[in-house]
């Protein structure tokens, strides 16, 4: 458990050897975590960081997994309606598209934002920086898109889609025959990749690898 910064000695500590909470904004010294411990806010609980094994290798192999599933879930039919002897099949490209020919462009723009653009934007920036600490080259790119990256965060909405996708399903359910397609279940598979990326991919070791510092001490 980390010290606060309030205890004798403690306030006069170089910044290196200081962390602050991200919830309650507590000062504290900054452990040195052995393999799979992680460091929680004495105060609130917060996990400040963790240490885990072999990030850069499991978080890529994460990132190429959503990859993989990103043109599958965005282009397979989610689901099929059967309405009064009418078929038709429903994407997420053919829901912006939908949008955009109904008039409402800026809507259809937002909704591709979300569910398709800064996803896509969120990967690329996630591989290209954990390329450049797999390989050793362009850290300081690395940086910049890790940056990036993080000011994306908050703009992919993949699950606000899933529960849209869902609402719509349960509402239509008793007025036509819907069919699950295998775009629904690459999707879901894509945004249970990107929750459990966002796990392996420890912030504070990716931090750390990019400023040139070992990530596997301690291992």
């Amino acid at each position: 458990m980390p010290e606060p910064v309030d205890a004798p000695g403690l306030s006069e500590l170089p910044l290196d050897d200081l962390v602050a909470c991200h919830e309650c904004d507590l000062l504290m010294r900054k452990p040195k975590l052995a393999l799979g411990e992680k460091a929680q806010c004495p105060r609130c609980g917060y996990e400040l960081y963790a240490h885990r094994h072999n990030v850069v290798e499991r978080s890529l192999a994460l990132v190429i997994a959503a990859l993989l599933l990103y043109v599958p879930a965005n282009f397979l039919p989610i689901m099929q309606l059967n309405l009064l002897g009418q078929s038709s099949e429903d994407t997420v490209w053919s829901g912006v598209q939908g949008l955009f020919d109904t008039g409402m462009e800026g809507v259809a723009v937002v909704v591709f934002l979300c569910s398709m653009g800064i996803p896509l934007l969120k990967l690329i920036c996630q591989l290209l920086v954990l390329l450049s600490i797999r390989w050793d080259i362009g850290r300081s790119y690395g940086l910049l898109l890790y940056r990036i990256y993080h000011h994306l965060r908050d703009w992919g909405m993949l699950e606000v889609y899933l529960m849209g996708v869902l609402v719509a399903i349960v509402k239509l359910a008793d007025m036509a025959s819907i069919t699950v397609g295998l775009g629904l279940v690459c999707f879901i598979s894509l945004l249970l990749v990107q929750v459990w990326l966002e796990v392996v991919m420890s912030p504070h070791q990716i931090w750390q690898a990019l400023s040139g510092e070992d990530i596997h001490a301690g291992d």
